[in-house]
């Protein structure tokens, strides 16, 4: 069985451009693959945090993860600080990575720009990202669009230890693209983003959502009820795709193009569908959150398994390059 490792950075509770761009993915890749899963707290320190922030938020996101559907007896789930091989790995790693392909990656470039201070740990970002997937020697890792560049570092890095030790000890890495690659924020500017506030909570009450569905962008062609749209242009189209079923989505389609339907009309069905969908994990969530003691079990247990991994992996990749 093709093994699969992602991870997620601990931002706390899941939004829905989290949970339909990757996580709602990962449900079903469980059943189909052995996955490995990672709440990734080392690349959630490159930026200003408080401890105790950080440590709530990873509680918060193992919650999300779970209750949305990850279930530890068909997946690893874990916290990467937890397994300190990846660290390791990483500084050695390191030593065949050229300083040129870092300054290239686009996400250095555009987080760069906006930092007085550009620190190693931003720079170095991808290497841990490689360290990650190469520790469990994984051949498969489930990425959007904007993370198609990262992989195809950890690719190349691959390329390089193998090549500079004469091994094939690593594999490259494929990706394999999300179903809904990119999630657009209510604002219908950006990618869904806490930071941008253009989110809506996985865990929110239907009445929450509403009020951030409700003046959410459309079509900005739909100027009065009666103005016909393409629905492809509207952000509360795809997220439809992302919740309705296929008769529901081909349904609001038609009723944009012919404006049969307001927006508001469209959004409450959108509603409709994600109460369906959601109301479920929000239960789960209480009750996972009412047991804190089973959330660090899983984690635990999910982290002595990759441990185990991740030491054969080192021990292999010593021996190779002359370490003790």
């Amino acid at each position: 069985m093709s093994r699969i490792f992602s991870g997620i950075q601990p931002s706390g509770e899941l939004h829905i451009g989290n949970y339909l761009g990757a996580v709602k993915n990962w449900v079903q890749l469980q059943d189909r693959y052995e996955c490995v899963f990672c709440i990734v707290d080392y690349h959630a320190i490159t930026g200003h945090y408080e401890p105790s922030d950080l440590r709530q938020r990873t509680f918060d996101m193992a919650v999300s993860l779970l209750a949305a559907g990850l279930d530890p007896d068909k997946c690893t789930l874990f916290v990467q600080s937890m397994v300190p091989e990846h660290t390791e790995l990483a500084w050695i790693l390191n030593t065949v990575t050229p300083l040129g392909e870092l300054e290239r990656q686009t996400q250095y470039k555009d987080k760069a720009s906006r930092q007085e201070s550009v620190l190693a740990g931003l720079l170095n970002y991808p290497v841990l990202q490689a360290a990650d997937i190469l520790l469990y020697r994984a051949d498969l890792v489930p990425v959007g669009e904007d993370q198609v560049q990262h992989l195809e570092l950890t690719r190349e890095v691959a390329r390089r230890w193998n090549a500079k030790f004469g091994v094939s000890y690593f594999p490259e890495p494929k990706p394999l693209l999300t179903p809904a690659r990119r999630i657009l924020g209510l604002d219908g500017q950006a990618k869904m983003s806490k930071s941008l506030g253009n989110t809506v909570g996985l865990l929110e009450e239907p009445e929450a959502i509403w009020e951030k569905l409700r003046p959410a962008v459309t079509d900005p062609a739909r100027v009065r009820r009666t103005d016909p749209g393409t629905p492809e242009v509207c952000n509360i189209y795809h997220l439809h795709k992302g919740f309705s079923d296929q008769a529901t989505v081909d349904h609001v389609a038609a009723q944009c193009r012919s404006a049969g339907w307001g927006c508001i009309d469209c959004k409450k069905v959108l509603l409709e569908s994600m109460t369906r969908e959601l109301g479920p994990i929000r239960e789960r969530a209480r009750d996972l959150e009412a047991h804190p003691a089973r959330i660090a079990e899983i984690l635990a247990q999910g982290a002595e398994r990759c441990r185990t991994m991740a030491r054969e992996t080192m021990a292999a990749v010593k021996t190779t390059m002359g370490l003790v």
